[in-house]
């Protein structure tokens, strides 16, 4: 674990931008909210004190980021701090946000950037519920639209970003694994014969399947919209985590919000509800009636599959593995 030192006038200067007033004085405690080799997040609260001597209690988020290489995609260490530092934010609408950011500082010395967040107080997790979920794909297509059809000067600008073709990379690096390819194929395979059926039907279709996909309109992808980046708060959409960010395509990113870790119990559902969300949002600045096939069972399969196999693999507890099925067996589901 990763001990963060907290700096006082960093400190102070983040809170005044937070306050728009001058903080002179704070105290602080941290809660460490996540923590790990190349990262770590910090809820860092106490009492602020201004240059009137007002004294209000704050919260607020401290993100430190060290660089590691993300496999073919090597510039995602730092691309929240570029993000930010971007006019991105001139984007977003009160509806669907990311958190305000009060400072940002990337170290080149040290590869290390670090971030003081707005703390948002709401719903996230598998604590949301069916309708926050809807809302969330309701968002995103509202914001990917908006952006498709404005093409705003940002976007142009946006020079660390990942790659459109990131999702297929990713799946062929898998399927040249042989201890997933193979496994699916063996007779030691303890998956359900239709569920085995599934993973190799969609490697025979692949080169196909991504054929379709580059069809389909091209725009910002959050890349990891799974439940825990969402916070639901006072109706509105906020998004955390934003170092995957690319192109990619239209629906991709609800591969992550049905199936990434995702309320198994609850797939299938959220399925039916969010892809006609998403596209109801997306075709309120464009025209998608044209657009029959949206992929989007595809991009879970291609993008979860393996992924799921290497988890089932893996694991040695005996509940992540029959999680693991279970998710493979909802996302079958989807189809039936």
């Amino acid at each position: 674990m990763i001990e963060i030192t907290i700096e006082i006038v960093t400190l102070r200067f983040a809170l005044s931008q937070m306050f728009n007033t001058e903080i002179i004085a704070a105290d602080y405690q941290t809660l460490l909210l996540q923590g790990g080799t190349v990262g770590t997040v910090n809820l860092v609260t106490g009492i602020a004190e201004s240059a009137n001597g007002e004294k209000m209690p704050y919260r607020i988020v401290q993100k430190v980021q060290n660089k590691w290489e993300r496999y073919g995609d090597p510039g995602s260490w730092r691309r929240e701090y570029d993000l930010y530092t971007s006019e991105l934010g001139a984007t977003f609408s009160e509806s669907f946000r990311w958190p305000n950011c009060y400072y940002a500082e990337i170290n080149a010395e040290e590869n290390e950037c670090q971030l003081w967040l707005e703390y948002i107080d709401g719903v996230s997790g598998l604590d949301l519920t069916g309708n926050m979920y809807e809302k969330a794909a309701l968002e995103l297509g509202r914001y990917q639209g908006k952006l498709f059809v404005e093409q705003p000067a940002v976007l142009q600008n946006l020079t660390n970003l990942s790659q459109a073709d990131f999702i297929k990379n990713n799946y062929f690096h898998y399927r040249s694994w042989p201890v997933v390819y193979d496994y699916i194929r063996s007779k030691d395979c303890e998956f359900p014969q239709h569920l085995q059926q599934m993973l190799i039907d969609i490697d025979l279709q692949a080169e196909e399947i991504f054929a379709r996909i580059e069809k389909l309109p091209l725009v910002l992808c959050h890349r990891d919209f799974w439940v825990t980046n969402i916070i639901y708060a006072d109706g509105k959409i906020a998004l955390i985590d934003w170092d995957t960010t690319g192109r990619g395509y239209m629906g991709e990113d609800l591969a992550s919000l049905i199936a990434d870790e995702a309320d198994i119990n609850h797939m299938v559902e959220y399925y039916q509800r969010c892809v006609p969300a998403y596209y109801k949002g997306f075709s309120e600045h464009v025209d998608v009636s044209h657009i029959a096939d949206d992929c989007v069972y595809e991009m879970i399969l291609l993008i979860f599959g393996y992924k799921l196999v290497e988890r089932y693999l893996y694991s040695a507890a005996d509940e992540s593995k029959k999680e693991c099925v279970q998710t493979l067996q909802k996302i079958y589901e989807m189809k039936i």
